[in-house]
């Protein structure tokens, strides 16, 4: 295979992506291996390596003696088409052996518009889609990631879905599989065995059954499958692993640096926002735990920038400590210091003047509406005081570029909330105007829009989307009203936000529609290079399926959900008694100020984390 890869290497864009040999890639003898993991990413090579949790995983699997785990990104079309014309299938980077020939094919599935690359990385490796048609034991297909908190509409090519953090649960399907393979269970034996394991989910052990609207009526567990398969949690972050020798990569990928995990969850509610409800309880890293891997990431590296990484980097209690305790050892070494994911609301001098001995990167922050009533309503907790203290604190420090995102379409929306960003927008660069320490670079303020998509296990997971034509033309409106030269107006892609709330919501039928659109050339989806709605709504008709169906209509409070035989400890109770509060404006404190009950204290001890 060597040999055909030296022939094609040369006629693709960025052949270092699919060489592997990179510096920390993990090799082992086969001889003393007796469980293969190949461990795919269903994006390119430099997405997947920008992964964190890819990271952390391949670095647990590699420590489990016995195992390999090796990687495997989808080819981009220029190397897919090469390697179907030379008859080369899908390949792990560490030894260049068939991903096919491996024990588990595990795919890490953070976005619902990777579901097709996912499809493509299957039909490359040679091996049947659908999960009934590979019915030995060998390969098993598992994934794992944000996206399967709804799986449903891939149970039909998975075998088993991992829900939740897998630093201790992939080890545990690896140890049962090990067993399986010893003792040569049957495929169905070790499905039956493995739904026991808390934060496995097996589709095959569920039977769905649908009212003559489409909607579903009963979700029925078979052979002693758990009612609901819950979600797992690691409770120490103190003792989790973190990959301190992780591979460097041989090419530029979009996160190249040393990333610090400083706490998991987040204390702030807002009701839109899947991760922040998935991901609780919020567990902190200790910060002199913290330093000791920045610094040893570092000189293991060689990497000369940092960045550390949360849903709310700003929450964590030990940031002004933490910063004091890298940033000597940062400048020694020539290396900058980022903090993404600030709030508006606590962005301060004392932290302004930590980012201030690096470069003066543009700054960002996430009103996400534009009018305080629409803040209120998704428990932002950001006022425009907030905003206009950061913006006066930035600017009076020397900083000239702010981003600021919103996001159109969210319930309760109307056109006076639209055109509230576009007054944001203005008043921020007046307050620069006012309190800039330095006016010959001029200002940059961009304002950026996303289109609302309601996620499972959100207050908001009953809401309709607004239609693509209302979107256009809220668009319209917000651009029309952004007058001001020193602000730039981008705005998402509709087509895709469309889709990704179809597939957000969609039930196990929508399978169909996937292989559909897969079989017409839906590939990188999460590309705008590669991505066509009409494919997609081609497929929908063949399939006698409408998207509209999944993205723009309400559900009821007693309509199943397609997820609902899984389990993120936070309660549907707590869910809808928060979209109420929505639609009166009405906003819950952060769980640093008051338990709100939503069911997450599932840490040792039986209390979520209060700072």
């Amino acid at each position: 295979m060597y040999k055909k890869l030296e022939r094609i290497l040369p006629r693709v864009q960025k052949p270092a992506r699919y060489v592997g040999g990179e510096y920390n890639a993990v090799m082992k003898d086969k001889r003393d291996v007796d469980i293969r993991f190949a461990f795919c990413f269903p994006d390119t090579y430099e997405i997947g390596m920008s992964n964190l949790g890819f990271r952390i995983l391949y670095g647990v699997m590699n420590g489990m003696s016995g195992v390999w785990c090796e990687r495997a990104f989808a080819p981009w079309t220029d190397m897919e088409e090469e390697m179907r014309r030379a008859d080369i299938p899908l390949y792990a980077l560490e030894s260049g052996d068939p991903v096919r020939d491996f024990d588990i094919i595990g795919f890490s599935i953070g976005y619902e518009m990777a579901y097709t690359a996912m499809l493509n990385m299957l039909d490359l490796s040679g091996l049947p889609l659908h999960s009934e048609q590979r019915t030995a034991l060998t390969p098993l297909v598992v994934a794992g990631g944000t996206a399967m908190y709804n799986a449903e509409p891939v149970a039909d090519f998975i075998d088993l879905a991992l829900i939740g953090e897998g630093e201790e649960l992939l080890p545990e399907v690896i140890e049962l599989y090990r067993r399986a393979k010893a003792e040569k269970w049957e495929k169905q034996r070790f499905l039956r065995a493995a739904a026991q394991i808390q934060g496995v989910y097996v589709p095959s052990l569920y039977t769905v059954s649908y009212h003559e609207d489409g909607t579903i009526s009963a979700i029925v567990p078979q052979d002693g499958a758990p009612e609901k398969a819950v979600k797992r949690v690691v409770h120490d972050m103190d003792k989790s692993y973190y990959p301190i020798k992780t591979i460097v990569p041989s090419t530029e990928i979009v996160h190249d640096r040393v990333t610090l995990e400083v706490f998991r969850g987040c204390i702030r509610g807002c009701r839109f926002c899947q991760a922040g409800y998935v991901y609780r309880p919020v567990r902190c890293r200790s910060k002199d735990q913290l330093v000791r891997y920045g610094q040893e990431a570092i000189r293991d590296s060689g990497y000369q920038e940092m960045t550390l990484s949360s849903l709310s980097t700003s929450d964590y209690p030990e940031l002004v400590g933490l910063c004091d305790g890298l940033q000597e050892f940062c400048e020694q070494h020539h290396v900058n210091l980022s903090l993404p994911s600030l709030r508006a609301d606590n962005f301060s001098m004392e932290l302004m003047q930590r980012l201030q001995r690096g470069r003066k990167a543009g700054l960002t922050f996430a009103p996400e509406a534009g009018t305080q009533r629409l803040r209120d309503a998704i428990n932002k907790n950001v006022t425009e005081d907030d905003l206009t203290e950061s913006l006066k604190t930035a600017f009076s420090g020397g900083w000239s570029a702010v981003k600021l995102y919103f996001m159109l379409g969210l319930p309760t929306e109307t056109d006076e909330d639209v055109l509230g960003i576009a007054e944001m927008a203005n008043h921020a660069v007046h307050t620069w105007r006012e309190y800039a320490s330095n006016k010959n670079r001029g200002v940059r303020i961009t304002v950026s829009t996303s289109w609302f998509v309601p996620k499972p296990f959100t207050a908001f997971q009953w809401e309709p989307q607004i239609t693509m034509e209302e979107y256009e033309r809220r668009v319209k409106l917000l651009r029309q009203a952004i007058t001001a030269k020193a602000v730039t107006y981008n705005w998402h892609d509709g087509d895709t936000s469309f889709l990704e709330a179809v597939l957000a919501r969609g039930d196990r039928r929508l399978g169909r529609v996937l292989e559909a659109a897969f079989r017409r050339g839906a590939k990188l989806d999460a590309w705008s290079d590669c991505f066509d709605l009409r494919r997609w709504l081609d497929a929908f008709a063949a399939c006698g399926l409408d998207p509209a169906f999944y993205a723009n209509r309400a559900r009821t409070r007693d309509e199943i959900l397609p997820w609902s035989m899984i389990s993120c400890h936070v309660s549907d109770a707590y869910l809808w008694r928060q979209r109420e509060l929505a639609y009166q404006s009405i906003t819950t404190p952060d769980c640093r100020t008051r338990c709100s009950g939503c069911g997450a204290n599932v840490v040792e001890g039986g209390e979520c984390w209060h700072g």
